[in-house]
């Protein structure tokens, strides 16, 4: 049986992995200074970015929720991986054959592994489907709706075949259990045994952000079928439906660079959209449009501006705007711009392009609305705005909406304009929206009681870069750290040393740097997030800040430079304060005594030196 992975392959796989490529995948990232990215926290909501990255380093820390680690510490806390795990992931991405020590612990496994396979076999099998005689009315239903074998091959689009058990038998020539397919989602459970979820069906692959295969949809194809028009992966291990978008994988590298996302409605829409040319399209999968899904765009689009743009497009029936209603909800979590695209009679994207080609898919979003008007004329339509009594009801109605904005120009401005479609005093409508915000604010303020048996917890220490005094000394202490930390493997080796090897007057400061003094090779990748790792609570996370930390220096070369002369001036400050404790001491000794003629050549020496490394500058 296989034992531990040997640690030299563990620090090779993470040597020659790009970690700002794996938090990539998850996060939007860019530059940020010197060696630096930044992007929005993925272990915790926030409105603009505090999460840093060095890829130099292979390190991140968010300076915002504390969350610090290398790329395997990334993958078990994002998901939810063992370390083991983790190292056999990038291993596997960069094709690098592991080693496993002889009577050693054996791999541990969650199982999820097993799952990503099961799913991934899968989709290999409904493909493969795809192409036998019994598909015809598979391939007869894509093509109807414009989709040709590229199209299916381009987005996975295979076919579940009618039997009960030929996946699973498949599967199971594979290596598969009963109870893995059972916890993939992929089979169901019956009085007979198990048998296929999935059959006579179109199946679309449901991947995650970073490709792989967590779960399927699958749409109805015969009169026989009893079932939901649309089937899904039930929730499992890897695929909750709240947090899976049907395309991201596709989408997000152009979503990122566009900082523009397309919400449409359905499997068919998505792939309509990116053939049409509409390459950031995305959809839920069998579930409304909801706050974790915004929570995911946001940190791949880097929703930390206005600049960027959300689109949702819903059918103009009462579904549909009611899907739009609740959308509005959860949407004024955006930093971007959202609007509502309704295409031509009501036509959904995939029945757009085929009866009007790609040309009006991509016209439908230069038509869209921005999403408060829609949700105005949503709040008005049921009044007759022909009467006093239905232009007061609709103002009451459709006035908290306007007192939700939070921008100070764009409320005046929908004040305005919902004057104009009631054909109300904009006065009257402004103090309509004052009230309903002042409404909204005392519903919002009022507190939750804690139960009376809760103790108050515990204030948390947490020592930050931003809570160190602002002094000259603690500045140059601090520089310093954040520049041995980031560039030691390419500063002078012996002016660290001593830098390192001498007290700093701020303790927090201090305990980092006994750190990093007892690092043992500061030219082996990830040594610096090692010496982090074993800095004593409760400093363990300025350390972590001072790694991510930006490093002011306009450039990589002027950083190493600026990073020598930091350490420098460490030593420069050490031998000022041994020569005023020598000039003290020379006034109480007699000047022809032995010990003053030593104290005078320790006070030319020091000079000497000092003068050296002033030359060196």
């Amino acid at each position: 049986m296989a034992g531990r992975i040997r640690q030299s392959d563990v620090e090779e796989v993470k040597a020659r992995t790009n970690i700002a490529d794996i938090i990539g995948e998850r996060v939007a990232l860019k530059n940020a200074g010197v060696g630096a990215m930044k992007g929005l926290c993925p272990f915790h909501d926030e409105r603009s970015p505090s999460f840093n990255v060095r890829p130099q380093a292979g390190f991140y820390h968010c300076f915002g929720c504390g969350e610090s680690g290398d790329v395997y510490s990334f993958l078990t806390k994002m998901d939810h991986v063992s370390f083991t795990e983790a190292v056999e992931r990038l291993a596997g991405r960069i094709g690098y054959a592991l080693h496993y020590e002889d009577g050693g612990a054996a791999p541990e496994h969650t199982g999820r592994a097993r799952l990503y396979a099961a799913n991934a076999a899968a989709a290999e099998f409904f493909r493969a489907q795809l192409l036998t005689p019994e598909a015809d009315t598979a391939r007869r239903f894509l093509g109807e709706r414009g989709f040709d074998a590229g199209a299916a091959a381009h987005f996975g689009v295979g076919y579940a075949p009618k039997g009960w058990e030929g996946m699973r038998d498949a599967l199971r020539t594979k290596g598969f259990t009963d109870e893995e397919l059972t916890n993939a989602g992929l089979v169901s459970q019956g009085q007979r045994g198990v048998y296929d979820r999935f059959r006579g069906r179109v199946v679309w692959p449901i991947r995650d952000v970073t490709g792989q295969v967590i779960g399927f949809g699958a749409r109805r194809l015969y009169d026989d079928d009893k079932g939901p028009k649309y089937l899904n992966t039930p929730e499992t291990t890897i695929y909750k439906k709240t947090q899976v978008l049907y395309g991201l994988d596709l989408a997000k590298r152009d979503i990122s660079r566009e900082h523009r996302v397309v919400v449409v409605e359905g499997y068919t829409d998505v792939m309509a959209c990116h053939l049409a040319g509409i390459t950031t399209a995305i959809a839920t999968c069998g579930t409304a449009f909801a706050a974790d899904h915004i929570t995911v765009l946001r940190r791949v689009m880097g929703d930390d501006s206005t600049a960027g743009e959300v689109v949702f497009t819903f059918d103009p029936d009462a579904a549909g705007q009611k899907a739009a209603l609740r959308a509005f909800a959860d949407a004024k979590r955006f930093n971007a711009q959202t609007y509502v695209a309704t295409g031509p009679e009501g036509l959904d994207p995939c029945d757009l392009r085929l009866k009007r080609g790609d040309a009006a898919v991509r016209a439908l979003m230069e038509t869209k609305a921005p999403m408060v008007e829609f949700v105005l004329d949503q709040r008005i339509a049921g009044f007759d705005l022909a009467t006093v009594e239905g232009r007061v009801g609709a103002l009451r109605a459709s006035a908290p909406v306007v007192a939700e904005l939070r921008d100070a120009l764009l409320q005046p401005e929908y004040i305005r304009v919902l004057a104009r479609r009631l054909g109300m005093d904009t006065e009257d409508v402004r103090r309509e929206v004052e009230r309903a915000a002042r409404s909204g604010s005392r519903r919002d303020s009022t507190p939750v009681p804690a139960p009376a048996e809760q103790a108050p917890a515990e204030p948390l220490v947490r020592v930050t870069v931003a809570s160190l005094p602002r002094t000259a000394e603690v500045t140059l202490e601090r520089d310093a750290l954040m520049g041995v930390l980031q560039f030691g493997h390419r500063m002078d080796a012996a002016l660290v040393a001593r830098a390192v090897d001498l007290p700093f007057r701020h303790p927090a400061l201090d305990a980092v740097r006994q750190a990093v003094q007892e690092a043992p090779d500061m030219q082996r990748p990830g040594w610096a997030v090692e010496a982090i790792g074993t800095v004593r609570e409760p400093y363990r996370s300025l350390g972590a800040e001072l790694l991510a930390s930006d490093f002011p220096a306009l450039g990589d070369a002027a950083a190493v430079s600026s990073a020598d002369d930091l350490a420098r001036r460490l030593v420069i400050r050490a031998l000022v304060t041994q020569k005023n404790e020598l000039l003290g001491a020379i006034q109480r000794v007699p000047a022809d005594s032995e010990e003053g003629r030593s104290v005078r050549v320790r006070l030319r020496e020091l000079d000497a030196e000092r003068q050296r490394l002033e030359n060196d500058a």
